[in-house]
């Protein structure tokens, strides 16, 4: 009885000390940081010399966040951050075509993924962009220590 007794009190206090609360990145986390592309899919990525980035800015009322970046095309604009989603529907962007059709096909990605919006996580110096297809993966990279 004291056996039984003692194991539903300590069941009762394990499961009470379990916390499952969603805790989501948010622009105070983001803010004037720059990330690194490093793998798309799983599969590493690399640019022709010039780092393929995302970057934020300034942290704005309503969830709001500045964000830019280069992939093939440099772009910015204003990104909406909830519930662990970035959306960023109206971004300013260059047009051009590179020679390489796999930084083309990342340009498409990025702004299909961001116009859609996307699952943002940030864990440490790791920060990723999912959707159902889609997966980026950044590493922290910001230009001032």
């Amino acid at each position: 009885m004291k056996k039984t007794l003692f194991l539903l009190a300590a069941a009762t206090l394990i499961s009470g000390c379990v916390y499952n609360s969603k805790v989501f990145t948010g622009g105070d986390q983001l803010q004037h940081h720059r990330f690194v592309l490093e793998s798309v899919n799983g599969q590493p990525v690399k640019g022709n010399g010039t780092p393929l980035e995302l970057s934020f800015g300034e942290k704005q009322l309503l969830n709001k966040i500045y964000i830019s970046g280069t992939m093939c095309n440099g772009f910015s604009g204003t990104a909406t951050l909830a519930n662990g989603e970035l959306t960023a529907t109206d971004l300013a962007m260059t047009r051009k075509l590179c020679t390489d059709a796999k930084l083309n096909e990342l340009d498409r990605t990025l702004t299909t993924m961001l116009r859609q919006g996307a699952q943002i996580d940030l864990t440490e110096s790791q920060l990723t962009l999912a959707t159902a297809d889609q997966t980026l993966s950044y590493k922290l990279a910001d230009l001032v220590h």
